[in-house]
């Protein structure tokens, strides 16, 4: 039977929380795995409560944030709980090298960057290092106990990796997987802001991906893409079935210059 569902623990920039009316029905009885190559706070996950799972991304310190949290929740929010509060806190955890943090450290610095900085991005400069301002307001407070402990208990049912989307498909997809593709948008080769440093997703990847489709679609797994409306998606992605939809898109710093932007799915459903 499928859990109760909950929200995910992170802000993320890009999220599709506000698309999963739109995505969630695509969803349905038959599948026997969930698996989602860019994962970012999983807002999908989350919503479909899988009781198989392989969650990915190329972001290492997401990657570890997330296993962390699965595998020892009550440490990770208790390192989080003591962590002062206000800019000059969060200055000195930015310049931190996560490196240098064992690996309950290194989580609740990522949870408590991502929530108290701009607009939920996660952006680095050249050298790796995030960069992303402090935001004093919009932010929220971190989660409560009972809401951080709800997140962690679905993750038990998942296997977490951190790899590129084109060997995770390659490496794990199978007949009666259900696989959810959410990569940064590469628009005429600029994203539509800089998520994980400079040269993450391009045209390029593009074709990797187009690939990636015909390997789900011949293995007898489902898939189910979501992408920024542009003629790029529809040059590389027209052999499937599409629908065009439309959602706000939260990347803009004040809520009165955000804007409804459209988006386009792509399945084999």
């Amino acid at each position: 039977m499928p859990r109760d569902r909950v929200a995910p623990f992170l802000r993320w920039a890009g999220s599709k929380r506000k698309l999963l009316p739109r995505l969630t029905p695509y969803w349905g009885s038959g599948h026997t795995r969930y698996i989602e190559p860019f994962m970012g706070s999983a807002a999908f996950f989350y919503a479909t409560t899988p009781t198989s799972a392989i969650l990915s991304d190329i972001n290492q310190d997401l990657v570890s944030t997330f296993v962390s949290v699965r595998d020892h929740p009550r440490a990770v929010y208790n390192r989080l709980l003591d962590i002062p509060k206000g800019k000059r806190s969060y200055i000195g955890l930015r310049k931190l090298n996560p490196n240098s943090l064992d690996s309950l450290d290194r989580a609740a610095r990522f949870i408590f960057l991502n929530r108290f900085c701009f607009n939920g991005i996660y952006r680095t400069n050249t050298t790796g290092a995030f960069n992303v301002p402090y935001s004093p307001s919009g932010t929220g407070k971190l989660p409560t106990w009972d809401t951080f402990l709800a997140a962690a208990r679905p993750l038990k049912f998942a296997e977490i990796v951190c790899d590129d989307f084109e060997s995770v498909v390659d490496n794990h997809v199978r007949t009666g997987d259900f696989v959810y593709l959410d990569p940064p948008y590469a628009v005429e080769n600029r994203r539509v802001f800089r998520q994980y440093g400079p040269q993450t997703f391009g045209l390029e990847d593009l074709k990797r991906m187009d690939s990636a489709l015909e390997t789900i679609d011949k293995r007898g797994a489902k898939f189910v893409l979501s992408y920024a409306y542009s003629p790029e998606a529809r040059n590389y992605f027209q052999n499937w079935k599409s629908r065009k939809v439309f959602t706000q898109r939260n990347v803009s710093g004040f809520a009165k210059h955000r804007r409804m932007a459209a988006e386009v799915i792509f399945t084999n459903i």
